[in-house]
């Protein structure tokens, strides 16, 4: 047997995280695969300066969030949201997602994987327009100017539907953690 091109083990070890981050923006396994796909297509491409770079990783991610922001504006219909027409108001610091206390033991560990699964889940049921400058807000780092400027809308924009998908996510959370929720996040 021959021994396997180095490309494939740099391919097991990233696939979970650039599909990961796609299946976050797009909610759609299928389109998720096809980005994911696309992304590696153009890691082999640089493959000789990805090998060995301890920012792989980063600049997979980076790659995955630009083409499924890509794929989101080219293959669906355009952004266009009532929240573009009406005052928006300022983004107050409010408190992002649920956060859960630390794992003690294995039933905790546990707990909390289904947890998190449930919180995924409500996520991936969130309109596009308040999802995706979510993940890109509180899952992948992004600041809001940077949200703004990938998805080519405004600020207040990005802060009203950050503010709305937050709203919308703590609703559909209180429906399984009831007052949990709120007194964990005050």
């Amino acid at each position: 047997m021959s021994e396997a091109h180095p490309f494939e083990g740099f391919v097991r070890q990233y696939q979970d995280l650039v599909y990961s981050t796609a299946l976050r923006l797009l909610a759609q396994p299928a389109e998720a695969e096809d980005v994911a796909q696309e992304v590696f297509l153009r890691a082999y491409q640089h493959f000789d300066q990805l090998r060995a770079s301890p920012s792989a990783g980063a600049w997979l991610r980076t790659v995955a969030t630009r083409l499924a922001l890509n794929h989101l504006t080219r293959y669906r219909r355009r952004w266009m949201f009532f929240s573009e027409f009406t005052e928006t108001e300022d983004d107050d610091g409010a408190s992002g997602p649920p956060q859960f206390a630390d794992a003690r033991d294995a039933g905790a560990a546990s707990e909390q994987a289904d947890r998190h699964e449930i919180v995924h889940r409500a996520l991936l049921t969130l309109p596009d327009h308040q999802r995706v400058p979510l993940v890109l807000y509180h899952l992948e780092g992004c600041s809001y100017e940077e949200i703004a400027r990938h998805l080519g809308v405004s600020l207040g924009k990005v802060k009203t539907d950050i503010h709305r998908a937050r709203e919308a996510l703590r609703r559909k959370l209180r429906l399984h953690f009831g007052n949990e929720l709120e007194e964990s996040n005050p």
